[in-house]
């Protein structure tokens, strides 16, 4: 039960464990429970569920004597396992409707939408992963992400892989391709399995299509003790109108605004947040929360972030409500966020919290203290749209758009960046990456493995959704699974090999990772040649370590005896060719390395004569002679 101290805090909007005393609390013996919701606008509530045969008369819940609004029970009868839900019947009239739990551990499986009697016990085996992880997730760590939606990465007869056989298919891949993390599309319990887990019902239970809560803390647990962190999508922007869920779940709109222009998003159909409701607050903070205390999480993504901030966005003149200064910033969402995060860093200070933000809304990634909102980290959209943009361009033309590709680095540092490729970009007729590449067959897979080459150098943590990573040729369908035939034939076996070494050498070489968020780790060398389409610049590491030089040639015309000024003499090695023949190129390049000449160019005092292959991205490291 909650105490005194809970209902103070909650009703402040400042608690963060709701799960331990609202829903449903089994005993430790499997049997009896006590149940608490909170229904300030009901006149009754009652505990519906297998064992009372759905009798609303058999365990009405009673009203807390502090105002709170929390309605509890205690019921003998309940047992691990059985399903119930809460009839209430509001105070203003009309039928009763029966809800699932808001804070269920566990529900049916979908489409049915009953919440299941559960307990969290599980013995964990990854204290090593536990102890070390901040390094793990720390901002001078590489991070490479790999995005999956778990419905369709691989299946088994047709059928869904459960959570364990998931965690160890998942972690063997990501293991060989050497992801550093995996980020999971919501698994919060959903009831429109076409939503992608995007509309979300169940903020404490993890969907029950693959499996129960213990079966999805065996696929964290596992993927940690293989070295692998996990990151969750979670969704505090808006939820479904289902009418098991949230949506005027006391007969009021009690999670959700009154007055559509608030509390009705246009773009999804679905209901927003009343984040000025201080239950409400208290209620999202708790779910993030949650998923850290309790599955050992390892970060959040939050969707749709600008949703959020925007009182006007989707939406026409006239269809929204101006802040309190007139403004269209939402000022209670800004205020949650805040304190979202503060909690998140506060409690769980070797996490992150990562923002779906697409405008350019500032410190998104910047501390509270400065004025900033908080998060961790930031998706990069503008680097997405500008370089798929770029790259989509038949290379004849790219001359034009040179800008496109240089852009992102007037701004790479005003934000700790993720440089996303999700699922976003490749659904609802966008076509694949693959096929978003000009030119033939050879061309398009030189292109995409330039691109990535180019993506895994350029400041910024990484993200690449599943598919990409051997490209695959058809667009991704959330029924089905990805063409896994493809992976180990000709081409797309050589973007996989690609992204395989990427990894590599991205993870062993910290001029790669270590300075992302700050001017010290980037310089340009060659940013202007839009001529011949050619970027040059240098990753540098902390602590004045060797820099890794990365040269990219966008155009299919191989380029000999190219000038590129370094800063240091030596041989500089070449240890990335996305050219190389083992990847599908035309094993054009540089035979090993390019010894350093002492001739000034580019602003450096020493300079490199390159062969640049077709289409290709290359890293070369100054080799440190003892």
């Amino acid at each position: 039960m909650l105490s005194d101290h809970d209902v103070y805090l909650f009703r402040e909007g400042t608690h963060g464990r709701l799960y331990e005393g609202l829903g449903c609390q089994l005993s430790s013996k499997g049997q009896g429970a006590h149940f608490g919701v909170w229904a300030p606008n009901a006149s009754a509530v009652s505990v519906i569920g297998e064992w009372n045969g759905w009798n609303p008369d058999a365990h009405p819940l009673h009203p807390r004597h502090d105002g709170s609004g929390i309605w509890e029970a205690e019921v003998s009868e309940a047992q691990r396992g059985q399903v119930y839900k809460f009839r209430i019947q509001s105070r203003l009239g009309g039928p009763a409707v029966d809800k699932a739990d808001p804070l269920a551990l566990y529900a049916e499986l979908p489409p049915a939408t009953g919440s299941r009697v559960w307990d969290l016990d599980y013995e964990w085996g990854d204290a090593a992963w536990m102890t070390g992880r901040a390094a793990k997730n720390a901002l001078d760590a590489p991070v490479a992400i790999y995005e999956v939606h778990a419905g369709s990465w691989r299946r088994q007869d047709g059928g869904y892989l459960g959570y364990r056989e998931l965690a160890h298919a998942l972690a063997d891949y990501v293991c060989e391709l050497g992801f550093t993390h995996v980020e999971l599309m919501p698994i919060t319990e959903h009831p429109f399995y076409g939503s992608w887990g995007y509309q979300t019902t169940g903020y404490f239970a993890p969907t029950a299509r693959y499996g129960t809560p213990q079966d999805f803390m065996y696929f964290v647990d596992h993927l940690h003790q293989r070295g692998i962190g996990v990151i969750l999508d979670w969704v505090p922007s808006h939820f479904p109108a289902d009418l098991h869920g949230l949506s005027q779940f006391d007969g009021t709109h009690l999670y959700e605004h009154a007055d559509p222009r608030q509390g009705f998003h246009p773009e999804w159909n679905s209901s927003i947040f009343n984040y000025g409701r201080n239950e409400v607050r208290s209620f999202l903070t708790s779910s993030a929360l949650f998923w850290l205390d309790r599955y050992h999480i390892d970060g959040l993504r939050v969707d749709a972030v600008a949703s959020m901030l925007y009182l006007d966005y989707a939406r026409k003149h006239g269809e929204w409500i101006p802040n309190r200064h007139g403004g269209k910033e939402n000022i209670e969402a800004i205020d949650f966020l805040r304190f979202l995060n503060e909690a998140t860093y506060r409690d769980h200070p070797d996490t992150m919290t990562i923002a779906e933000e697409s405008t350019a809304w500032p410190m998104v990634s910047r501390p509270n203290y400065l004025g900033g909102l908080g998060f961790g980290m930031k998706w990069n959209m503008g680097w997405m749209h500008d370089t798929l943009s770029y790259m989509r361009e038949d290379p004849v033309h790219r001359k034009y758009h040179h800008g496109k590709m240089t852009f992102s680095l007037v701004y790479a540092f005003n934000e700790n960046f993720v440089l996303p490729l999700s699922h976003d970009e490749v659904v609802y007729g966008k076509g694949s990456l693959i096929n978003k590449m000009p030119g033939d067959a050879w061309q398009q897979f030189a292109n995409l493995r330039a691109m990535f080459g180019y993506m895994w150098a350029h400041p910024g943590k990484k993200l690449l959704f599943m598919g990409g990573e051997f490209g695959q040729r058809r667009e991704w369908a959330h029924e089905g699974e990805l063409d896994w035939a493809l992976a180990q034939a000709g081409e797309h076996a050589g973007v996989q090999a690609f992204v395989k070494q990427l990894n590599r050498v991205y993870r062993t070489e910290p001029a790669l990772y270590q300075v992302d968020f700050t001017q010290e780790g980037f310089e340009w060398i060659v940013g202007g040649d839009a001529e011949n389409s050619v970027f040059a610049f240098l990753r540098k590491p902390a602590e004045g370590g060797p820099p890794v030089l990365v040269v990219a040639n966008l155009t299919p015309l191989p380029r000999t005896n190219y000038v590129v000024g370094v800063p240091a003499t030596g041989l500089w090695r070449e240890i990335l060719n996305s050219d190389a023949q083992e990847f599908g190129g035309s094993g054009w390049g540089n035979l090993g390395g390019v010894e350093s000449a002492p001739l000034p160019s580019h602003g450096q005092l020493h300079s490199l004569s390159l062969t640049l292959p077709p289409l290709s991205t290359l890293y070369f490291k100054l080799e440190v002679h003892a």
